[in-house]
């Protein structure tokens, strides 16, 4: 197909019509702008009637001439994509190929007379009488927006377009307007309103610009109206803020005077003319923080309008990923303003990209040198916010300064606490807010109010010069202590995700109010007293490091000699141990930490902060004495006797649970973690009570161990079912150490345990994405640890048998006391694996040898097992290896461990088979296999059943060579 033929009029496919005489592309019938260069591609792959178009075909005719990169066809595909929308696949990658065009083309065609005549419409179109200016520059990333604003204004007579300066408003509105030039006969007029000095001068500006002669007539809005009252036109006039009762007037005169007009303003704020509809300029669309695919961050408009300026100021401009990542970021800080994100893609050239990154703390002197044609107060962004700055009240201008203290989102309580004075009354702030977010310098949504970015630092500026910053700070300060102390109050009776939604906000805000309370100029009993109340906060959203630092600042600042209130002490020592926990694991100093606690907690008769710190001492202790931590959890218990609620009670069931099960006795901590599981009430709503003061989730911890026991007692598919639960309800309530402990110590190891690589893997994979996105270091560890051993698992012994060692070598004694004979365990099996026998029974002693130190014998029947199996592969030690057997077989059979007691069965059943004592083997294997009752699908009883068909088979084939 030829669309260079003059017999072809259009074409279309779906919703879409492409008329190439005219270059335009329409969407449902209305105009859509894609750019030159978009359209040359999509003629190109129009033309190739479906067949695989090559990139360089592609670019040899879309920039004839010229030599150019991949990336600039990259940007225009998905330029087209964006605007299909919904119907993007109409561009299929092929991959080391090239582009296909997947849609059903039809094909209009007309004579040439009609060809001529059409051609006579457009001329007749474009000799229309009117002012608006050609566009010298493609409009990028604004289809969605264009398509509304023309609907707005074929609907409705009076359409302002209204934004924040540099937003992009009469950019938008001549895009808009051009695409209805053909509609008003008697033109489209542009009136430039920036340059008058008073609104009375409205009228005479737009006479002027239309070309009416008032002769001697007074140049007011209802004579120029009446001038215009037969017109059939649409009136665009821009920039009103200035001028705006003067503008309002005058759209109001006109449309009263013509049905027939319209009236198209922009302004940054609106008219308040009768029936006026308003459009609020959105920012260009950028990329979130987490999306790195290049073609995804290709897709938003400031990206792409990012790249197109930098390459106009820098011609060989080849953006590579890194470069698109780096301008998305860019994009992000700049709150997606089209003027912000133009003026620093200009710089790009002297600067590079990384200077441009790096400079926009210092924006206003980085955002300057617009174009020499511009209005001066569009040739740098400091002097178009400075044009809004003078345009507002007194009372505005002191509100806007004071609101640059909040860092982030903030309501109408939060603004007028802090920024009320003698001189804006707590009662004004409500409507002078109101007049802010009207002239388009404080945003409003769903969540609050909030400053972008650009606008922020200009008022924080202007604060800084008012000589207020920190009064306004120290109130900003005491408000959110007030703040946090209230959400420290709700946060045991409140729905978790009430709560969340209500004080997760604030983060940003709070961590102004310390850095500053902190700072030289500032007050630390205030940010003391801040902190404390703030740690429910970084726990929900498993802010741990943070946690952490913040408390050792608010800590030694105590001990600096801020006042010293015992009962915030208290809190601050259970938030530093429960924090460096669960971001360095078992530090020895944490013994200290929480003694120190339990301290104060007694000395003020606070049983609440006693449970929490013989929790964590109990935590502590896991690492160095089992038996230790039973007598912890019985005081536990008996401290909790004292307490109102009932669940105290069984939480002190739960803790005996895991230290008897770290013991080895499954059948007494199976029984308390059932009692506690049927009697636990849980409250009406999801509410963090137990995650905040113990750290765990009462719907999750308790199937956690549940779930070890279970497999232990050879109940494989009930452990796994058990472990998905917990998973699921841990995800439910989105708590990053609630998944984290749940996928670490059930969901991996049972998933491994039972020999389900597949599913191990995509719990591993879990583990490893919730680490990494929350910056949680020892669960990083720990899931690399997974990952390796899943792959000296699946047969990479060497590999994986390097990763595990170093992950364990990294965390050392950190590693949780449950993990630690386990991976030592592991090691020493792939070492065995590996051949590097010594080795491997150097840390199954040491494994042992801990066990026997710290009393943690959950795991040490399966140690002697594997300490047999490489004596075994010694090749010396065959007696030794039986006894090691015997022992662990016994040692299982007595800690109620069924599969510890099949795996050690089947090794001993094993060494039989091999000494010919096959009769010997099968009475000491089978009976322990027939103690299952599910499973059977699991690699130990798939194992265990192929032995004793082999004892089965042999057996039988001695007995047919006896004599007959």
């Amino acid at each position: 197909m030829d669309t260079g033929s003059h017999t072809l009029a259009s074409v279309s496919f779906g919703r879409f019509q492409v008329l190439p005489h005219r270059r335009e592309f329409l969407a449902d019938g209305r105009p859509v702008q894609i750019g030159g260069r978009a359209f040359d591609v999509l003629m190109a792959l129009i033309d190739a009637q479906g067949s695989v178009v090559s990139k360089r075909a592609m670019m040899e005719r879309v920039w004839p001439d010229s030599i150019v990169e991949e990336n600039n066809l990259q940007i225009q595909i998905s330029a087209l994509r964006a605007a299909f929308g919904a119907d993007r696949d109409l561009i299929r990658t092929v991959a080391g190929r090239g582009y296909q065009f997947t849609g059903e083309i039809r094909i209009a065609s007309v004579d040439p007379d009609r060809r001529r005549g059409s051609a006579a419409v457009d001329r007749e179109a474009a000799l229309s009488p009117g002012n608006v200016p050609d566009p010298v520059s493609e409009l990028i990333g604004r289809d969605d927006e264009l398509r509304e604003i023309l609907s707005l204004i074929q609907g409705h007579r009076l359409v302002t377009l209204t934004g924040p300066g540099g937003i992009g408003k009469t950019r938008l509105a001549l895009a808009a307007v051009q695409l209805l030039l053909p509609q008003f006969a008697d033109g489209v007029w542009f009136a430039e309103l920036a340059p008058l000095s008073e609104p009375t001068l409205v009228p005479a500006a737009v006479a002027a610009t239309v070309g009416v002669n008032l002769a001697t007539g007074e140049a007011s809005a209802d004579h120029v109206a009446c001038a215009l009252a037969k017109k059939e036109l649409l009136l665009f006039i821009d920039n009103c803020e200035h001028v705006i009762e003067g503008a309002g007037t005058m759209a109001e005169a006109l449309l009263h005077a013509n049905s027939a007009a319209h009236v198209v303003a922009t302004s940054r704020e609106p008219l308040k003319a009768e029936g006026e509809w308003i459009y609020r300029v959105p920012p260009l669309t950028v990329p979130a923080p987490d999306v790195t695919n290049e073609d995804d961050l290709l897709r938003h408009g400031s990206v792409q309008l990012f790249i197109k300026r930098a390459q106009a100021a820098e011609s060989h401009l080849v953006p590579d990923r890194h470069f698109v990542a780096t301008v998305a970021a860019i994009c992000r800080r700049l709150d997606g303003i089209p003027l912000a994100i133009e003026l620093a893609a200009s710089r790009t050239g002297a600067l590079g990209i990384e200077q441009i990154a790096e400079r926009l703390d210092d924006r206003f002197r980085l955002l300057s040198g617009g174009r020499r044609t511009a209005l001066r107060r569009q040739q740098t962004m400091h002097a178009t916010l400075e044009w809004s700055h003078e345009l507002l009240t007194a009372s505005e201008r002191v509100l806007l300064h004071r609101l640059a203290v909040f860092a982030g989102v903030f309501d109408l309580e939060a603004a007028g606490v802090v920024a009320a004075s003698p001189e804006l009354a707590t009662c004004e702030v409500a409507d002078v807010l109101s007049n802010l977010v009207s002239k388009s310098l404080v945003d409003r949504n769903a969540t609050g109010y909030r400053l972008l970015e650009t606008i922020h630092a200009f008022a924080l500026e202007k604060l800084v010069e008012s000589g207020e910053l920190e009064v306004i700070s120290r109130r900003h300060a005491e408000y959110h202590q007030n703040l946090f102390e209230r959400a420290e109050f709700e946060w045991e009776a409140r729905a978790a995700h009430e709560w969340l939604a209500a004080y997760g906000p604030k983060i940003d805000d709070l961590r102004a109010a310390l850095d500053w309370a902190f700072s030289p100029a500032g007050n630390p009993s205030l940010g003391v007293a801040l902190t404390a109340a703030a740690v429910p906060l970084w726990m929900q959203l498993s802010l741990l490091q943070e946690c952490r630092s913040r408390v050792e600042r608010a800590l030694s600042a105590l001990d600096a000699g801020a006042s010293r209130d015992r009962r915030r002490e208290m809190k601050l020592r259970v938030a530093l141990a429960t924090s460096t926990f669960y971001t360095r694991g078992w530090a020895h100093e944490l013994g200290a930490v929480w003694t120190g606690a339990l301290e104060i907690a007694e000395e003020l008769g606070d049983r609440d902060y006693q449970l929490r710190s013989l929790h964590g001492l109990q935590v502590f202790y896991s690492s160095s004495d089992m038996r230790k931590t039973l007598e912890i959890a019985r005081k536990f218990c008996v401290v909790a006797e004292q307490q109102p609620d009932k669940n105290d009670r069984l939480i002190g069931d739960l803790l005996v649970a895991v230290s008897e099960h770290c013991l080895g006795d499954q059948t007494s901590a199976r029984a308390h973690i059932e009692r506690m599981l049927a009697n636990f009430s849980a409250p009406d709503h999801r509410s963090h009570s137990y995650t905040g003061r113990f750290q765990f989730d009462q719907h999750v911890m308790p199937r956690i161990i549940l779930a070890r026991i279970l497999w232990l007692q050879g109940f494989p598919d009930q452990a796994m079912r058990t472990a998905e639960d917990a998973v699921q309800a841990a995800l439910e309530a989105n708590h990053a150490i609630l998944i984290c402990n749940v996928l670490a110590h059930a969901a991996c190891p049972i998933a491994l345990w039972m020999g389900d690589f597949a599913l191990a893997d995509r719990y591993v994979k879990n583990l490893l994405d919730h680490a990494r996105r929350y910056t949680v270091p020892l669960w990083r560890e720990l899931a690399r640890m997974f990952e390796a051993l899943l792959a000296a698992s699946r047969g990479d012994v060497v590999g994986g048998l390097r990763l595990l060692r170093a992950g364990f070598d990294e965390l050392g004694e950190s590693l949780p006391a449950i993990d630690h004979v386990k991976f030592q365990s592991d090691i020493a099996e792939a070492l065995g694996r590996a051949g590097q026998i010594a080795d491997g029974l150097a840390v199954a002693e040491q494994a042992i040898e801990r066990c026997e130190q710290t009393n943690d014998r959950w795991l040490f029947a399966e140690l002697l097992r594997l300490k047999g199996e490489l004596m075994l592969r010694k090749g010396s030690a065959t007696a030794k290896a039986e006894d090691c057997f015997r022992e662990a077989l016994d040692r299982a059979g007595r800690q109620g461990a069924l599969s510890w007691e099949l795996r050690a069965a089947t090794s001993l059943a094993r060494l039989l088979r091999d000494q010919r004592r096959c009769a010997e083997a099968t009475t000491v294997i089978k009976p322990v296999y027939n103690r299952f009752t599910e499973g059977f699908g699991t690699t130990d009883l798939a194992n265990a059943k192929a032995l004793i068909d082999d004892l089965h088979r042999v057996s039988r084939d001695e007995k047919s060579d006896w004599p007959r």
